[in-house]
């Protein structure tokens, strides 16, 4: 088999029976594939049935080589050693027993000796360099966590490697070393990702979606081009089957008129009996069959326009886009929303994680804090929202905030939305409710479901609509990695109705690309 991995007619359904895969068949081979699609498509399903972790109800996913799996989220147990996170505990041991003398004629046979060379590579490829694979593997970052478990599979040289969302929770700098370390990968690699700047180095996009898989050669941007050359297609065909489904109709009606003309005129011929009446019996029974086969053929007419009226709907992706006009909230333009003096922060006993910092916001500006992970951005935020006190320096805030995380913590999961609105604007009717739910999407019944059943997307939908929807909404938005684990379709939505929000934002987030779509006009560097 040519093929790194190979799809073939694959089926699969969740453990609650919905069906994920109906038939589906790919192929990867040495080169970079992002896989993208809604949350819930099956991506990570996807790279676990490749993998052989999970099997196939139908068809089958088969292996042309090794493969090694990076998965979303690493929880190492307690205890662990960053060499057991790489998945190399075993194979390091083995030559540092024989090396000690301590070696048995097993260990001879399966030492790899080019292997701490080839991890030493990897792992300064991916900024760790020096790295102690004996170390604990609980004195590192989430962030370091992964990036090290990136660097093991690649010490072990796969011919595929499968990774599932490599760069969520890194920052910008890690970011860039995954993704250069991703761009001098000689071997395939099939990644699950929300990250456009990583999405642009792909070889290839594979998009899951409904009616399966579709294939895109080049990068993300040549993909975004495709869709919308599809779309537009689609709205084309679209329009002209609505047109033709319309004149169907016309037909049918002119030619249902015309015949019904021709009986009044036969009806008022027996009327009159100028003619014998067998004759006018043979005529009527002619009229009769020929209503009959009239409505057949109007049926038949009828049913061929609605189907490929169907078809090309079929075609229109009917994703909503959030293009909605947010409230006003009431910001001057000339008003100061946030001052930070000569602030400084330092836990007790420890070094200062923030000094000397000093900020202003004034109107509706929209200001980007960045830095790598731990200079202090979630500290700083929790300092402008007053959670904590600085140890030096002054806060003044000038204006009412709000802050929106990627868990939504002021939405209650057992509370409907509409509950959730009412709760967080005392006051607020279910009209009013449903009213301002309704701008952000959430329409009839979908209002009604619990926060709890809501993707991650829809939950920081409905965390906008309550917030932007009160009766007096924040005039300072501050945002913690909010597109973190949202898929491309809902970080898209949460930017357009973040664009026509008017108030001043307050931004932490890694995702340049975000960050660039909603007109960041200053950035604060810490660290």
């Amino acid at each position: 088999m040519s093929a790194l991995a190979l799809v073939q007619e694959l089926s699969y359904r969740t453990a609650d029976g919905r069906l994920l895969f109906d038939k589906l068949s790919l192929a990867f081979g040495a080169e970079r594939t992002g896989l993208v699609g809604r949350n819930g498509a099956g991506k990570t399903t996807l790279l676990r049935l490749i993998a052989g972790e999970l099997e196939p109800h139908a068809g089958r996913a088969a292996l042309g080589g090794r493969a090694g799996l990076l998965r979303q989220a690493l929880a190492p147990p307690p205890g662990a050693s960053v060499a057991e996170v790489m998945g190399l505990a075993a194979p390091l041991q083995r030559v540092r027993r024989i090396v000690a003398g301590a070696g048995d004629a097993d260990d001879l046979a399966e030492a790899d000796w080019t292997l701490e060379e080839r991890l030493d590579a990897a792992l300064s490829q991916v900024g760790l360099a020096g790295l102690d694979p004996a170390g604990p593997a609980d004195s590192l970052s989430g962030g370091q966590l992964t990036r090290a478990a990136l660097a093991g599979l690649m010490a072990q040289a796969p011919d595929l490697l499968l990774l599932d969302e490599p760069t969520n929770n890194l920052d910008a700098e890690a970011r860039a070393l995954v993704a250069g370390a991703l761009q001098a990968w000689r071997g395939g690699a099939v990644v699950v990702s929300h990250d456009r700047a990583l999405l642009r180095r792909m070889d290839r996009i594979v998009e899951l979606g409904p009616l399966g898989a579709r294939v895109y050669g080049g990068g993300y941007d040549l993909y975004l081009e495709r869709k919308a050359e599809e779309a537009e297609a689609a709205r084309r065909e679209l329009e002209t089957a609505e047109a033709a489904a319309g004149r169907v109709e016309l037909q049918v009606q002119t030619a249902r008129e015309r015949k019904a003309r021709r009986d009044g005129a036969g009806k008022r011929a027996r009327a009159k009996g100028d003619a014998p009446k067998i004759l006018l019996d043979a005529k009527a029974e002619r009229a009769e069959r020929s209503t009959g086969r009239l409505n057949r053929l109007a049926e038949r007419q009828r049913l061929e326009a609605a189907a490929a009226l169907e078809q090309a709907r079929g075609r229109v992706e009917r994703a909503d886009s959030l293009a909605v006009q947010a409230p006003s909230c009431g910001l001057p333009l000339g008003k100061t929303v946030l001052v930070l003096e000569d602030v400084g922060f330092a836990w007790p006993g420890r070094p200062p994680l923030l000094e000397g910092l000093d900020l202003r916001i004034t109107g509706p500006e929209r200001v980007a804090v960045c830095g790598p992970n731990g200079s202090g951005k979630s500290t700083l935020l929790k300092l402008v929202l007053g959670a904590l006190e600085p140890t030096r320096g002054r806060v003044a805030r000038g204006a009412r905030a709000l802050q929106l995380d990627q868990r939504t913590a002021l939405l209650k999961d057992g509370e409907s939305l509409v509950d959730n609105f009412r709760r967080l604007n005392p006051g607020a009717t279910a009209n009013t409710a449903h009213a301002a739910l309704a701008r952000f999407l959430f329409r009839a019944a979908a209002a009604l479901r619990p926060a709890g059943e809501l993707s991650g997307g829809e939950r920081l939908r409905a965390a906008l609509a309550c917030a932007l929807c009160a009766p007096e909404p924040p005039q300072l938005l501050v945002l913690d990695e909010p597109t973190n684990h949202l898929d491309l379709a809902s970080i898209e939505a949460v930017e357009a109705a973040l664009q026509g929000y008017d108030g001043a934002l307050l931004v932490v987030s890694h995702d340049e690309g975000f960050l660039e779509a909603l007109g960041i006009g200053r950035r604060i560097r810490l660290g």
